[in-house]
């Protein structure tokens, strides 16, 4: 049986690592869900300024403040990736991969999503799109299957799945190098579009199309309305009231992924407030047993 957290925060930016240290601090048993480097956007940042406290610094110099502040603080980063997000009633399930994550509160930090989905990928989902490789790859035992990926973790995947597919197509939207296996064949052309009747038939390139069984999409994150099934999502963004509270009992977000201004202080008020309402939350549950 898995471990039933207090609560599970999703993300390792400033809202997500500000609602853990609020949660911990108030005696909560929490599991956060993130990147070991806490944030890519924040490492790229040139220079902050408008972090009260901790001005005049580069993006990786306030990163290295956070991680100081955690590790003293014991949160320990779970370095996995959620790939969804399941209310069942008195708890939430996370899965990740075959594994399971139960949690009675959670906390989405996710940030946002600046890839947008190709025409016909949400209509496909379930219908031979996925996102997660690992997870699905059985089901296209003997068949053609092209991966998607927009970082360096999704060749791993695709090592996978080319164990179990007849073939398999890797078109990496990242530059690098790639360490895959011989029977996967490399793609430098974009995708574009995702057709297909009942179920996915093929993927449209820029130059050319791909005959094919099943296609999976393996992003950083995944938008949030995917992430957790039935969440109410408004101009592109989780919905939340002034408690952080979405439209799912025991369920809060913070940070970029509530809306604008996308800045680090700003994320870092919403984890507060997201975390004390989740402490709310889970002390009522107790309270009503």
């Amino acid at each position: 049986m898995s471990e039933r957290y207090d609560i599970a925060i999703i993300g390792t930016g400033p809202a997500g690592l500000e609602a853990a240290i609020n949660a911990k601090i108030r005696n909560k048993n929490i599991v956060i869900f993130g990147n070991k480097d806490l944030s890519p956007k924040l490492t790229k940042a040139a220079k902050v300024n408008n972090y009260l406290g901790l001005y005049n610094l580069t993006g990786t110099e306030l990163k290295n403040k956070f991680a100081d502040h955690i590790k003293d603080m014991g949160v320990k980063i779970v370095n996995e990736k959620i790939n969804n997000v399941y209310a069942m009633g008195d708890y939430f399930a996370l899965m990740v991969n075959e594994k399971v994550y139960e949690a009675k509160a959670i906390i989405l930090a996710t940030g946002i999503e600046y890839t947008k989905p190709l025409i016909g990928e949400e209509e496909f989902l379930g219908k031979g799109v996925g996102y997660c490789a690992t997870c699905d790859a059985p089901l296209y035992k003997g068949k053609t299957v092209v991966i998607v990926g927009y970082n360096k973790e999704s060749v791993e995947e695709a090592n996978y799945v080319s164990e179990l597919s007849g073939k398999t197509y890797y078109i990496p939207m990242y530059k690098g190098e790639y360490n895959l296996n011989e029977n996967v064949e490399i793609i430098n052309n974009k995708p574009l579009k995702i057709v297909g009747d009942d179920v996915v038939t093929k993927m449209i390139l820029d130059q050319g199309e791909i005959a094919t069984d099943g296609i999976f999409m393996l992003r950083d994150s995944v938008s949030p309305s995917q992430l957790v099934p039935g969440i109410e999502i408004e101009n592109g963004h989780i919905k939340v009231d002034r408690d952080m509270k979405t439209s799912i009992d025991g369920c809060y977000a913070a940070g970029d992924c509530t809306g604008t201004p996308y800045q680090y202080m700003k994320s870092a008020g919403e984890g507060l407030v997201a975390a004390l309402s989740a402490v709310s939350y889970v002390d009522k549950l107790h309270v009503n047993k």
